[in-house]
């Protein structure tokens, strides 16, 4: 039995059945075959640094985990007097870098999850990159330390300028919330992860339902 973890935010999360949100790692275990147990540890709220200082990743480690797919950028790019707040260039990056060191030590292969975008647009059609540092120091990060890297960020981009503003509304909660994912988008991100597994993580693979 593989066992896999999710670690992340709020657009990582599992939500109550009754909810319009969803997040991929509420998803993504249906794809997966019966030799795989998946446990979803992410959380609304959380960073690269209060996942770590509520001793939520300690707990990641203590369950012993084959895998660790790991997701965040949403919340450390909040503003600066905020406490999940990270710098994308400095604690982000040592952060992340502990993660991937502390993961490996214990015995898990870690994937690095870029963040999707929020559903911002310019007066052009183009995504507003707000997370565009953290997506690159996730980058930089997983070329490094030779980790492997699911590139959300870019992935939900070419998705929402190629679908506009209002042809990618229903992909999220509600019409007002820019940043969390319907079921329909949700499944989305997932299937792009899925997609990613089959072409560049081959141990993962075989893991996958309806395999080849």
């Amino acid at each position: 039995m593989k066992k896999i973890i999710f670690v992340g935010d709020s657009t990582v999360q599992t939500y109550a059945e009754n909810e319009a949100t969803r997040g991929w790692g509420q998803i993504l275990p249906l794809y997966f075959g019966p030799k795989v147990e998946c446990k979803n540890t992410a959380v609304g709220g959380r960073s690269t640094k209060t996942f770590m200082s509520e001793g939520r990743w300690k707990k990641v480690l203590d369950a012993k985990p084959d895998v660790i797919f790991i997701q965040f950028g949403h919340n450390d790019s909040h503003a600066k007097d905020k406490p999940e707040s990270t710098d994308a260039a400095t604690d982000y990056k040592e952060y992340l870098e502990k993660y991937v060191s502390e993961g490996k030590a214990a015995g898990a292969k870690i994937i690095l999850v870029t963040s999707m975008h929020r559903r911002h647009f310019d007066a052009n059609g183009k995504m507003k990159d707000i997370l565009k540092p953290y997506a690159e120091t996730m980058r930089a990060v997983a070329k490094a330390t030779n980790t492997p890297l699911i590139d959300l960020h870019s992935r939900s981009r070419e998705l929402l300028e190629k679908l506009g503003e209002a042809g990618s509304e229903d992909l999220f909660c509600s019409a007002t919330d820019r940043t969390h994912f319907s079921k329909k988008g949700a499944t989305v991100m997932a299937e792009f992860i899925v997609d990613a597994i089959q072409k560049d993580i081959p141990e993962l693979k075989p893991y996958l339902k309806d395999s080849k």
